[in-house]
């Protein structure tokens, strides 16, 4: 089965239009009549969606972001009898979706969420130790955005080195993941700016002008 089969790209379209959905955005109108493009840091992910519209749609949009990410990459496996290719291209797909929507003008998240539910399929080990690393970077330096950009930048590390005992994982993985990893970088450029010149306010609930996810 190649890249252009009709299964494959069929998968892939349908992937980076379910990663289009912008659910922190509706579940902030949803439950509080909120708009959080135009609150907090503007960004539609949970985090400020925990702060324009409480914890509870914070927690929605983290977990159905996740599941965007992870639910093409598992059909795809379905379908294409593991294909590593298949689940890296709707992995991809999805993950450019939530950053680059159709349905909001291609303004979009940071990735964070979406890129954790495509690797928990495709490297549950490697997940786990990125999530490790996330937790314990903001535990220490109350930045969500340093964490995340922390665990992105070691996702391909350890996603090659926990892919199999033994065995390095496919092409198609190692070049999707640093795909992965750069994006949700670049996303977070704004933020890695602020970090340098230490303006980049730490985690809060608290409605702020920017900054922060």
């Amino acid at each position: 089965m190649t890249i252009f089969s009709p299964t494959i790209l069929s998968i892939t379209a349908g992937a980076y239009l379910l990663g289009s959905i912008p659910f922190g955005l509706l579940f902030a109108r949803f439950l509080a009549g909120e708009d959080v493009r135009g609150q907090g840091s503007g960004n539609i992910g949970a985090t400020n969606v925990s702060r324009v519209a409480g914890p509870f749609a914070g927690i929605l949009t983290l977990i159905f972001d996740a599941l965007k990410g992870a639910a093409p990459v598992w059909l795809a496996s379905r379908l294409t009898h593991q294909s590593a290719t298949a689940m890296v291209l709707a992995g991809v797909a999805a993950l450019v979706g939530h950053c680059f929507p159709v349905w909001l003008r291609l303004r979009g998240g940071k990735g964070v969420a979406t890129a954790l539910g495509v690797f928990a399929i495709l490297s549950p080990a490697a997940t786990v130790s990125a999530a490790i690393l996330f937790g314990a970077t903001f535990v220490f330096w109350r930045y969500v955005s340093l964490a995340s950009v922390t665990a992105a930048a070691v996702m391909p590390l350890l996603t090659y080195f926990l892919w199999a005992p033994g065995h390095a994982p496919p092409t198609a993985v190692t070049l999707g993941t640093l795909f992965a990893t750069l994006l949700v970088i670049f996303k977070h450029r704004g933020n890695l700016q602020r970090l340098s010149q230490g303006t980049e306010p730490k985690y809060s609930l608290q409605k702020s002008k920017g900054g922060d996810e």
